[in-house]
């Protein structure tokens, strides 16, 4: 299956965002993609007061033209994250949505663990004073194709046992949509990214946001897609754009079965 990623550098205003949003994954389409990642918080990326404003259902208008993108395009389509409507008035989820070709949605992840950090030397973060943490793994074969996808948002990275769950559940494919902070991202990004697709014997495929978004908010890029090997089949420059690769299942498949280190795990 051929995937595209785009590393994207989104702003305050939305509605241009989303507009160049669809332009890459028309494109990518339009290259042969199958599948078409976008990164976190690509519909917005400003002050973090500002998701609440422009927080949404995932029966909104904005999954919903999406949807209606996939269906026409024929692919599948991660929507990185967005800020998705809590109920009844409580703080909106960083969420995350995997769409089929038909326009379904397959899959939905809010994320799990919240990026409340002071950088040393660089700015501070406290996610969790306007988004509420999600409590529930994101498993979902893709039909049509032998891969099942298992969702995380960014921060999610540094918590291995969060990949060994999507993996105990089945998922050879994990999607990693991020906005990793240039700070952190120079030592640790490529690393971890390729740690967990070794970890798990899995694919990866992270896109990334990209450059100054805001007045303290800089994110790395570098968005990879990662094999079961850990071998990086494609990363991206500085600046917007995609990058492509063919995810092999024989090739996952063969891995596993010769190098089982997923069967050899002792809890206790």
């Amino acid at each position: 299956m051929w995937v595209a990623a785009v590393q994207f550098n989104s702003g305050p205003d939305s509605e241009a965002n989303l507009a160049r949003a669809r332009a890459f994954i028309e494109e990518a389409a339009g290259r042969g993609a199958e599948l078409i990642a976008l990164p976190e918080h690509f519909a917005y990326l400003g002050a973090e007061a500002g998701m609440g404003e422009l927080a949404q259902p995932l029966d909104g208008p904005l999954v919903t033209s999406f949807r209606q993108l996939a269906r026409k395009l024929g692919v599948f389509l991660l929507l990185g994250s967005f800020p998705e409507a809590g109920a009844g008035g409580e703080p909106p989820h960083n969420t995350s949505v995997l769409l089929g070709p038909g326009g379904e949605i397959l899959a939905h992840y809010r994320k799990m663990h919240l990026f409340d950090v002071d950088l040393p030397g660089g700015p501070s973060y406290q996610e969790s004073r306007f988004v509420q943490a999600g409590e529930e793994l994101a498993v979902a074969p893709l039909p049509g194709t032998p891969f099942t996808a298992g969702l995380a948002i960014c921060y999610d990275l540094r918590f291995p046992e969060l990949f060994r769950a999507l993996t105990s559940q089945g998922a050879d494919l994990l999607f990693l949509p991020s906005a990793f902070t240039l700070t952190t991202g120079r030592d640790h990004w490529e690393v971890l990214v390729r740690a967990r697709a070794i970890e798990n014997l899995a694919f990866v495929v992270a896109p990334a946001q990209w450059g100054q978004h805001a007045p303290g908010r800089r994110s790395y890029g570098r968005s990879l897609i990662v094999d079961p090997w850990g071998l990086v089949l494609a990363q991206a420059p500085d600046g917007e754009g995609l990058i492509y690769a063919r995810l092999d299942h024989e090739r996952l498949v063969k891995l596993r079965r010769e190098f089982p280190s997923l069967s050899h795990r002792r809890l206790k």
